[in-house]
């Protein structure tokens, strides 16, 4: 039996590519069985290598997963059930689910039946590989004394228990993995009777019972051998003992017990010399002994750590810039390679996009999930736009889109897209559907966009309205309908762009086998659709093929496609717990120990193949750079034990690891050399550019921050809305306002029983013409009809106490010639003339109203500053008197209904601030006017309005001692 390793500072493929060839004959005739598809194809180029870069025959390589492809060299056929196919697996799990109609918590609708089939078909899976008659496993698992909890998921688990063995038998089928396994074990006992006449190597490290059974015969084959890459050979058999399932020869050791071979046994194949120092694998060997045998640190050691750095960032984002700074550094040296290895995807995109910086496209191979694909976000934000009724960030994500084209080019769509934002789509959100849309048009007076709109409305016609409930597949259908209509361009046809690349073609095939799977199953609501396409893209990856224009000696891997590669310079990001090692979690049915007195492989398996990953990538690579940032997502990070453990031997022998200088360069990568202080900004626009004309709501803005008037008015730039505007407070205010003019309008009769009915219904039609959400309209229905009655209350007491007004009038918009030059615009709620000749003026306010400080102090101007305008007579000379009273009222209609607030109790202090007001108002006109008075920004902090949209714009976050964060955006 032939068992074999290369030292583990070798770098593997290319050893293994000599070592073939070494032997002699047809270097063509033979099959070498990899771990992965990816170190397949690197083999390829190994060989390439070892030959001297001539071509030559290569043997048949093939990744262990894909023994399918094999000729089974068997006298007669091989006859197999046939495999189940996983989705359909998957949908009829789902349908056991929901047979259960919610029995003990089971799932009622179909997107959480689905995930939990996936959960349920793993664990299948999982019993399958290990050989485990799972009913009879699970029947001794929980005892009678365990929480009722436990008894009700092996309750649940019978679907794969009882259930699922019976349909697979009904329909004469068997799982995939179960396939697989007597594959194998076809072809071992085909091997076994009669070995094959050329080379057959086996190259492994933790294996199936199945594939440990093929490892045996091919051990025991006249030219077969079994190689394991990332052999320690350096640790003493008495720490062989004691590994277990966290060490990084674990998987090893339990092929090793499968092979009956013992660890001296395993032939160390001679390789050529490497660049890595030989006592590399020593040092990690030892740092990564078994807790039981840690008290070897103690024993002399000669220890090299030369070629291993740390790199200690302060956070993820500038560990990214730390690790592209030492992948860009590699490059100096010609033709030395250099790679990124990371379970991290999130440090995998911030390092490529970190190294675009410096010119490189890094060849990023890890694959990323088909949920994050364009042609697959483009489907979810299809159904998440129709689901939502076509709100405006659902839409505007959607046709955003780079898919997005609506029959004609993707850029003339996304102009028309930014056209309709502006239009309709910001501000308050429009009432459900294209036709709140095509209101929303039409108020505004925007009409200009509604042949876009049209056509949208065609395009996606098939997903507007539909049923409540559904079949997924027609669910489906409809969604694809749409969005191939949407994806159109005059020129290519939806389905073309689609489906278009390595992405569009996964996608496509994917559903491809879903629609009919789907057809299968219960309807579900439409609201689900959404839901249901997510969790049928779960779990997907696509495997992006190499950059046409990536660098050639960079690339980013994920762990498993490092597995068995080689480079000269290689960063280990990532490597704090929780990241690299996950965190290991036994699954959603069984405990720890229940998994264990199942027979099933423990969690922590995954944990020692992990280490694994990194003791042999730290011993084949001869420079090893170990990212662990200080940081991670804002909460201090606990760098990967195995880096603890390194450290700790090192500081036992007063060593230490040298810290790369990439950490050092990328804290001042964007430290600028010096620093130009700038100044506050202070225009001074000429005077003839100034305006001459402000309103009320100006004149308060003008003296809480003058550069808010002077963006708006000189440089004639205007906020945009927000999207979805949280406008429900301005919006109820407009209403009431609405509803109070109409009916003060009317000369009501104030005494009529059905007073607050009449007030009431005005209120509820100017709702009703509002359109607000339909989640506030029931909520302000009752507080409208709350604000009538008390305002008829308060005006009969009102009329009691001061007569019947003379005159009213409400709502009314006036301009006042402050002098020659300037003006004032003011619109006042209410005013009314009393018998006596003098003034009252009210305004009405749903929110909180300015107390007697704020008015007197200046910082609330407005009805001061309509008192002077109607003692000038700028509303008419029917209300130019006296003003002898103003107020606020505020209505809330809660369980305050309505608050009467008179300002100024006492007659001279009111005459005062409205005189104060009329003295100042020309001052403050005047003062602006001249070009020597600049507009300063929040020059009274204490005079803050109530929105502040162009803090950014001034900077004040640079100079106003604010922070650098309050302007990040």
């Amino acid at each position: 039996m032939r068992v074999a390793a290369f030292p583990v500072e070798t770098a593997f493929l290319p050893a293994l590519a000599r070592a073939w060839l070494a032997t002699g004959g047809d270097a063509s005739d033979g099959l070498i069985i990899l771990p992965s598809r990816r170190a397949a194809r690197a083999l390829a180029g190994a060989f390439l290598q070892a030959n001297n870069g001539k071509p030559l025959l290569l043997p048949r390589i093939i990744a262990s997963g894909a023994l399918d492809d094999v000729a089974l060299a068997l006298s007669g056929v091989l006859e197999l059930p046939p495999a189940m196919p996983a989705m359909m697996r998957q949908a009829i799990l789902a349908k056991l689910i929901l047979a259960r109609h919610g029995q003990n918590g089971a799932p009622k609708k179909l997107h959480t039946a689905w995930s939990l089939a996936g959960d349920l078909a793993a664990l299948l899976d999982e019993a399958a590989i290990a050989e485990i008659d799972l009913a009879a496993a699970l029947s001794t698992v929980v005892s009678a004394e365990l929480a009722i909890h436990w008894q009700t998921t092996l309750e649940f688990l019978e679907i794969i228990t009882h259930s699922w063995p019976a349909i697979l038998s009904e329909m004469s089928m068997i799982d995939a993995v179960q396939h697989q396994i007597l594959l194998m074990d076809s072809q071992s006992k085909a091997w076994a009777h009669r070995a094959p006449e050329h080379k057959i190597w086996f190259v492994a490290r933790d294996v199936s019972p199945a594939a440990g059974r093929l490892a045996k015969t091919i051990a025991g084959l006249p030219q077969g051998a079994v190689i394991l890459p990332g052999y320690d050979a350096a640790m003493q058999a008495s720490a062989w003992h004691d590994v277990n399932d966290v060490h990084a020869q674990n998987g090893i050791a339990n092929l090793l017990t499968i092979l009956g071979v013992r660890h001296e046994e395993v032939e160390l194949w001679k390789s050529p010399p490497s660049k890595v120092p030989a006592e590399r694998g020593a040092l990690l060997s030892r740092a990564l002994l078994p807790a039981a045998r840690l008290s070897e640190w103690q024993l002399p050691a000669p220890i090299d750590a030369s070629g291993l750095y740390r790199l200690a960032a302060r956070d993820e984002h500038e560990e990214a810039t730390a690790i592209a700074m030492a992948l860009r550094e590699a490059l100096d040296e010609q033709g030395q390679t250099a790679a990124l290895v990371t379970p991290d995807r999130s440090l995998a995109m911030r390092v490529t996009a970190a190294l675009r910086r410096f010119g490189i496209v890094a060849d990023d191979s890890a694959g990323e999930p088909l949920s994050d694909t364009p042609p697959a976000v483009f489907l979810r934000l299809l159904a998440d736009a129709a689901l939502s009724d076509f709100s405006p960030l659902p839409l505007l994500a959607l046709l955003k889109h780079p898919l997005t084209a609506a029959g004609e080019p993707p850029e003339i769509c996304r102009d028309h897209a930014r056209a309709l934002e502006i239009a309709a789509l910001r501000g308050p959100r429009p009432a459900p559907g294209f036709d709140g849309i095509k209101f929303r048009l039409v108020e505004n007076n925007a009409s200009t966009e509604r042949d876009f709109l049209d056509r949208l409305e065609l395009c996606l016609r098939p997903v507007i309205g539909l049923p409540k409930a559904l079949n997924p597949s027609d669910a489906l259908r409809c969604l694809l309908e749409a969005g191939e209509n949407l994806t159109a361009t005059a020129a290519e046809t939806g389905a073309a762009r689609l489906w278009d690349g390595e992405a569009g073609a996964a996608l496509s095939e994917l559903l491809i086998e879903a629609l009919p799977t789907f057809e299968t199953l219960p309807d579900i609501a439409s609201a689900d659709l959404s839901d249901l396409l997510d969790a049928l893209l779960t779990g997907h990856v696509v495997r992006k093929p190499r950059t046409k224009d990536g660098h050639p000696r960079v690339a980013i891997w994920g762990v498993q496609e490092a597995d068995l590669q080689t480079v000269d310079v290689i960063v280990l990001g990532g490597l704090v717990e929780g990241t690299w090692p996950a965190i290991t979690e036994p699954g959603p049915w069984l405990s720890r120990p229940m998994r264990k007195a199942a027979g099933l492989p423990s969690a922590e398996q995954q944990t020692g193949l992990a280490a694994h990953d990194f003791f042999s990538l730290c011993c084949r690579c001869p420079k090893v750079i170990l990212a662990a940032p200080i940081r991670r997502e804002r909460a201090p990070a606990v760098p990967a034990r195995w880096i603890t453990r390194l450290d700790a031997l090192l500081a036992g022998n007063h060593l230490s690891l040298e810290h790369h200088p990439a950490e050092s360069w990328a804290s001042q990568i964007d430290v600028p050399s010096t620093r130009i202080v700038r100044p506050k900004p202070a225009p001074k626009p000429p005077a003839s550019i100034r305006p001459r004309s402000l309103s009320i709501s100006d004149i308060a803005t003008l003296m809480a921050d003058p550069y808010a008037i002077y963006v708006r008015k000189i440089l004639k730039i205007r906020e945009l809305d927000d999207l979805d505007e949280e406008s429900d407070p301005s919006q109820f205010g407009n209403i009431v306002h609405a509803g109070l003019a109409d009916f003060f309008s009317a000369a009501p009769d104030f005494q009529a029983p059905d007073g607050a009915a009449r007030l009431n219904n005005a209120l509820q039609n100017a709702m009703r013409a509002e359109r607000p959400r339909p989640a506030m309209q029931h909520w302000w229905e009752a507080r409208l009809e709350r604000i009538a009655h008390w305002v008829i209350e308060a005006e009969r007491q009102r009329r009691e106490q001061n007569g019947v007004p003379a005159d009213i009038t409400v709502e009314t918009e006036a301009t006042y010639a402050v002098d020659e030059v300037f003006s004032l615009i003011g619109r006042a709620d209410r005013i009314e003339k009393r018998q006596d000749g003098s003034v009252f003026i009210m305004d009405y306010k749903t929110g909180t109203p300015p107390n007697s400080k704020q008015v007197l102090s200046g910082s609330a101007p407005q009805l001061p500053l309509e008192a002077v305008m109607a003692e000038a007579g700028a509303f008419g000379d029917r209300f130019k008197g006296e003003v002898t009273e103003i107020a606020f009222w505020k209505l809330s209609g809660r369980h305050v209904r309505g608050e009467d607030k008179p300002l100024f109790a006492k007659p001279e202090i009111l005459r005062e601030v409205i005189d104060q007001a009329a003295e100042r108002l020309p001052a403050l006109f005047k003062k602006f006017a001249d070009p020597a008075t600049a507009y300063l920004s929040a020059p009274h902090p204490d005079r803050a309005t109530y929105d502040d949209p162009f803090r950014g714009l001034s900077r004040r976050g640079e100079w106003g001692g604010e922070g650098a964060g309050d302007d990040s955006d």
